[in-house]
């Protein structure tokens, strides 16, 4: 930016620039007699001089192209396909939203259950939002139910009855959305968490859960049923869910994400997620929170 565009951007008068230039205290160069100011270097000058450095410095400069939170089989498939060049790190809604939220991703994926209201992801959502310009935007409605071994040898209809028959669990890590929706139809059925049979290890993906199935590592996870198809296993269907990806404004528009939702209006992706089964993709891109 010249002189004057970023008196205008920094809403002073351009002789006070001159002052903060004379002084050392603002990031410039000078090219031919003239001085320039860099955007990007601005930005990071506005956000540590901030009320909260750490968290406004963390958020002027743009995130690595990775997006974390929960794992989605047809959003890794999607990323694939579409050559977006972005980076996949699940770990589970909650850790996600916190990830995102200190800059460290381009997006997050997350389906968290609103226990109050029956709601997905507006809460989390908004609280990581504050001071940010984020959006929530649909992904996906999936079916989430009980991944058993293929024929349910157990027959196991509901969580009520795989605990009276003695089935092992494989759960989700504790920050994932899944768990949180585990732990809750547990308790519905009637149970507590703590008095289930839990396999040693957790499963940090849904593909994990089914693989757990599959080597007789346990009976039975909660899991989409899209994890159950992969695989040829049984599957139970408990609840429908809504996973969404929380994005910065800023960052929608950024080539990167807008290869890959652009890739995902094509015949090819829309084949896709009917083939993966238990996926509803009709309110694809709906905005359920858009942050002031």
């Amino acid at each position: 930016m010249t002189t004057k565009e970023v008196a205008e951007y920094l809403r002073l008068k351009e002789r006070k620039v001159y002052d903060l230039v004379a002084a050392g205290d603002i990031p410039c160069t000078r090219v031919t007699g003239k001085y320039l100011f860099p955007k990007h270097l601005i930005d990071i000058w506005l956000a540590r001089s901030s009320t909260f450095p750490n968290i406004a410095a963390a958020h002027a400069t743009p995130p690595p192209p990775v997006i974390v939170g929960s794992h989605d089989p047809l959003l890794e498939f999607a990323v694939r396909a579409s050559g977006c060049e972005l980076a996949l790190m699940p770990g589970g809604s909650l850790d996600g939203v916190q990830r995102f939220s200190r800059g460290e991703a381009v997006a997050c994926g997350m389906h968290v259950l609103d226990l109050t209201d029956g709601g997905y992801n507006v809460a989390p959502a908004a609280e990581a939002s504050v001071g940010l310009d984020c959006v929530l935007i649909e992904w996906a409605w999936r079916e989430q139910g009980l991944i058993v071994a293929k024929g349910n040898p157990i027959r196991i209809a509901g969580i009520a009855d795989a605990v009276a028959g003695g089935a092992k669990f494989v759960v989700r890590e504790a920050q994932a959305g899944s768990r949180v929706l585990f732990q809750y139809l547990v308790s519905e059925s009637g149970h507590d968490f703590d008095d289930l049979d839990i396999a040693d290890v957790e499963a940090r993906t849904e593909t994990d859960v089914g693989l757990a199935i599959v080597e007789g590592r346990a009976d039975a996870g909660l899991g989409i049923r899209a994890a159950a198809h992969q695989y040829g296993l049984d599957f139970v269907p408990l609840h429908r869910e809504r996973f969404d990806l929380m994005i910065r404004r800023r960052d929608y528009f950024q080539p990167p994400m807008q290869r890959l939702l652009s890739y995902c209006d094509s015949p090819e992706f829309k084949a896709r997620a009917d083939e993966m089964a238990g996926y509803d993709i009709a309110g694809r891109g709906t905005i359920h929170f858009n942050a002031p």
